[in-house]
């Protein structure tokens, strides 16, 4: 088995913007903070705010407090800032909470200015910093799960459409590792992959033919699985849903051959143990498709 350090590098390596810039800014290029707010924007707001044209005088301005109310990770106030600014380009902004650090409860926002712009924002802004939060502060117990385990802690492609570069950040702000962007930087077989290729020796033979130089990881759910793997060079090996006996068995099997990861029914229940059978890196969907969201509330009060 590689070491710690050695396994982080890998992992970096996997993910690493170098690899991913040209390709995807030709495929889909990214968007950027400000069309992401404007879509989440015009999604909620439409053709106006009913409810605030209504009830709040137009010239109205107020203060507002953004409050962390359960322990966990803030992050996201980029966007959430961005969100009300769209709406009052001069708001005024004022940081009280320190952000990607592990917080109990506390203030994390201050802001004034036009009362119609905070009251429209409200929502979409608590809604990106609510969301983010949850994914860093899921990201934040998984690491602290496998302490001393020598296991990393790996995302995955199981994110909010539109939505991955925010949350694969958050992932990285609870101190968990990305895996690949997208299908565009590193190659993962997976098991229909192998199916259509004639087997999982075929599909990695495949893979490095097509492309020597990216990363290369392929899907094994039995040991013979494991043995084509090892037998066609492939780096690393991801064992699906295999139980923490066949992980440990795969581990003795594997001795350092390939780097291993652990993926499947992963829950913080059975982090800890799935970690310390000695793979290199364990992958979490859960950090993005189930992160419950961090409780924060925005409150107002009218200035005179």
């Amino acid at each position: 088995m590689k070491n710690s350090a050695s396994r982080k590098a890998s992992a970096t390596r996997q993910s690493s913007p170098t690899r991913r810039g040209n390709i995807y800014a030709r495929l889909i290029p990214e968007l950027t903070e400000t069309e992401v707010v404007a879509r989440a924007l015009a999604e909620d707001v439409g053709q106006g705010d009913l409810t605030t044209a209504a009830t709040v005088p137009e010239q109205a301005r107020a203060r507002g407090l953004i409050t962390q109310k359960a322990p966990g990770i803030v992050y996201g106030i980029d966007i959430a800032v961005e969100t009300f600014r769209t709406l009052d380009p001069e708001i005024a902004v004022e940081r009280l909470g320190a952000e990607g650090e592990w917080r109990e409860r506390g203030p994390v926002v201050r802001l004034e200015g036009a009362a119609r712009a905070i009251l429209t924002g409200e929502r979409t802004a608590l809604n990106f910093l609510q969301r983010l939060s949850g994914v860093a502060t899921m990201a934040a117990r998984c690491v602290r799960a496998v302490q001393g385990t020598g296991a990393t802690i790996l995302d995955t492609r199981k994110t909010t459409p539109g939505l991955r570069a925010l949350e694969k950040a958050a992932v990285a702000a609870g101190g968990a590792t990305n895996h690949r962007f997208g299908l565009f930087d590193a190659i993962l077989i997976k098991e229909n992959h192998a199916a259509m290729a004639g087997g999982v020796g075929r599909a990695v033979g495949k893979a490095r033919a097509y492309a020597p130089d990216a990363p290369l990881e392929v899907e094994c759910r039995t040991m013979d699985e494991v043995d084509e793997a090892l037998a066609a060079g492939a780096p690393r090996i991801l064992l699906d849903n295999m139980s923490v006996a066949q992980l440990r068995d795969a581990v003795r099997h594997v001795a350092g051959r390939a780097e291993l990861e652990a993926s499947g029914g992963v829950t913080l229940d059975t982090l800890r143990e799935i970690a310390g059978t000695g793979v290199d890196f364990v992958s979490v969907g859960a950090l993005t498709h189930s992160a419950p969201a961090l409780d924060l509330s925005l409150l107002l009060e009218t200035i005179p």
